[in-house]
This record gives structure tokens, C-alpha cells and sequence, in this order.
């Protein structure tokens, strides 16, 4: 019998570890702080991540369904979904109590605690897992950080990318085994916070989507906030046609579609050093306003630091190389 099998009986699990998941999967009008979700699937687990059931819905966003091209959810299919706030407490009732586990969480998380803000309301999750960074975690042998690879690498079949309920079940195959690895070699999970919004004003019910343009939306101001110190080493300037390697040092310039603090989040969960400013050791910046006499424009240009506008490095944000070594 081998760790891995002891670890089934209830006496041997990790104690420390929670005592069930929910995980997740939302599809959306788009990637913005004003985007909705159209559909969401929910697969419940025990505290050893076995399937106890699973839970899917359209949701009306009120608006254009945004990049029907992915998710395949055209307005004529979700004019007769229930809005999410006919769907919020089912919703909340397969959250309560529960890690929300997701692939890139933080995204996840920032869609739904926005559908219950203007719901007048908030979801029961206290604490969510991203299953990017506990495969990080794990150093699995990943090409990149995809929902395929993982799925891949543990031999779990993909039949519909992009459906919520398939996406779901998918993660919820490969983060069994990811779970139990982690609970075999002693791995702390990566939980972190998940906190309600209390500040939020919602935009106009009509209001357009970004797909296939955005016009970028005035971030309100907020003070910097400190975030622990990217553990990879810079291996130097981005080159085009290139991935993105853990470790460089990424800033940001301008108005973005996505909510600023979203982005910076999903740049240092991949890995990378979110930088406040630009110096010779800044491998790009990011900005959709590359002629603007911002500090960190005029600078990119004075060190020939490299620039892309933020479409081109979400894009680039999808595969990002592992740090040497």
C-alpha cells in the first residue's frame, strides 16, 4: 500500500487541509470590472475531493453576451436565463461553507463577488485555491499553465473548452489528484482570502461590450498595495514572438480595460514582478497609450524597454514559461 492510498482513510488526511471545495467555472460578456457572467457551473467535493454533486445555469447578463466565438452563448439562448439574482442564493448554497477552488481563482472570484455586489449581496466564500498556483506548488511537468495541460498531465478528457459545467468537471478531475499530491509530499495549499466588495457602483444595464474593441475605463484611484516579492529571478527583456518567463518585471501604464488591480493580480499569481515603475531592468511595459508623455512611456523609450498594449499581453498572460532552473 502505498502513502497515497493511506492518505484515502479519513484518520491519515492532512487536518489542516479544509473540509470541502467548491469548484468553479464562470463564463463572461468579457474581462472587465462591468462584464457579466453568462453561465456558471459549480462541482462540490469532500475534503479528499471526491465529486458529492454538480450544479449548472445560464444567467441573463442584461447585455450583449460579448465573445459568443468562445463560450457559444449567443443572445437568443440566454433571453430566457433566469438574471443572477434568481440564481444567487442556489448559487451561495453550493459556495457556503467551502474553499472556491478555480483555474486563474482570482478571476473567478472578482466576476461572482461583482454579481453579488449588485445583487445587494455577497457569496459565503471565505477563502479560495488556485489550481495554477498549486500546480506551480507541485512543479508539475506542465508545457504552460493552460486548463488542457493540467488536464492533459493527469489524463482527464476535455469535450467542451469553454462550456462552464465541462470546464468544471475537468478541474475538478485534475484537482483530485493535484490534492492528493499535495497532501502525499506535505505541500501547503494556496489558500488565500476572499473579500466582499463594499465599494461598487454599478454600470448601465446596456452598457457595451469589449469584445472585439474596448474603450478603457478610468481606474479610480487607490492607494499601492504591497504584495510579497516575486520569488523567481528577472531573466531580462520580453522578445517578441516569445512567451513571457517567470520573473520578469512587468508595469503598467494608463487606463485598461481590466480592472488595473485584476490584471497586476493575474500578473504576479503567473509568476511575474508587477513593477511601479520603469527602469533599465523592466523587461515591458504594458500600456494602450504608447504616445502618451507618461513618466513611464518617455522612459520605456529613453531605455528601449519593450511595449505591448494590454489585448496583446492578456493574450501573452495565457502562457507564460517556467522560470529557469
Amino acid at each position: 500500500m502505498t502513502m497515497l492510498d493511506d492518505l484515502t482513510t479519513a484518520a491519515a488526511w492532512p487536518t489542516a487541509y479544509p473540509q470541502g471545495y467548491a469548484v468553479v467555472d464562470v463564463e463572461t460578456t468579457g474581462l472587465a470590472r462591468d462584464d457579466r457572467i453568462v453561465s456558471a457551473a459549480v462541482y462540490r467535493l469532500d475534503a479528499q475531493g471526491n465529486v458529492e454533486d454538480h450544479w449548472y445555469t445560464l444567467v441573463n447578463p442584461e447585455r450583449d453576451p460579448g465573445p459568443v466565438w468562445i463560450h457559444g452563448l449567443t443572445s437568443d439562448t440566454l433571453e430566457g436565463a433566469p438574471l443572477f439574482p434568481e440564481i444567487a442564493a442556489e448559487f451561495a448554497a453550493r459556495l457556503d461553507g467551502r474553499v472556491l477552488v478555480a483555474h486563474n481563482a482570482i478571476f473567478d472570484w472578482q466576476m461572482i463577488a461583482r454579481e453579488y455586489a449588485r445583487a445587494e449581496s455577497a457569496a459565503p466564500v471565505r477563502q479560495r485555491l488556485c489550481t495554477i498556483a498549486l500546480a506551480k506548488q507541485l512543479a508539475l511537468p506542465l508545457p504552460n499553465h493552460k486548463l488542457e495541460s493540467l488536464a492533459a498531465h493527469f489524463g482527464v478528457e476535455q469535450r467542451q473548452a469553454h462550456n462552464a459545467l465541462d470546464d468544471a468537471r475537468v478541474l475538478a478531475e485534475a484537482f483530485r489528484p493535484s490534492l492528493h499530491a499535495a497532501a502525499e509530499q506535505g505541500v501547503r495549499l494556496p489558500l488565500l482570502e476572499c473579500r466582499p466588495l463594499t465599494e461598487w457602483a454599478a454600470s448601465p444595464a446596456a452598457s457595451p461590450s469589449p469584445y472585439p474593441s474596448s474603450p478603457y475605463r478610468s481606474n479610480s484611484w487607490r492607494p499601492s498595495r504591497k504584495r510579497p516579492a516575486c520569488p523567481y529571478p528577472n531573466p531580462g527583456r520580453y522578445e517578441t514572438d516569445k512567451p513571457l518567463k517567470q520573473g520578469m518585471r512587468v508595469a503598467f501604464s494608463g487606463d485598461t480595460s481590466v480592472d488595473r488591480e485584476l490584471l497586476e493580480d493575474r500578473t504576479a499569481e503567473a509568476g511575474l514582478h508587477v513593477a511601479t515603475s520603469v527602469s533599465r531592468l523592466t523587461s515591458l511595459l504594458v500600456t494602450n497609450d504608447p504616445d502618451a508623455a507618461t513618466s513611464k512611456t518617455l522612459k520605456a523609450r529613453s531605455f528601449g524597454t519593450p511595449v505591448v498594449d494590454e489585448a496583446a499581453y492578456t493574450q501573452l498572460l495565457r502562457d507564460v514559461a517556467p522560470a529557469d532552473g
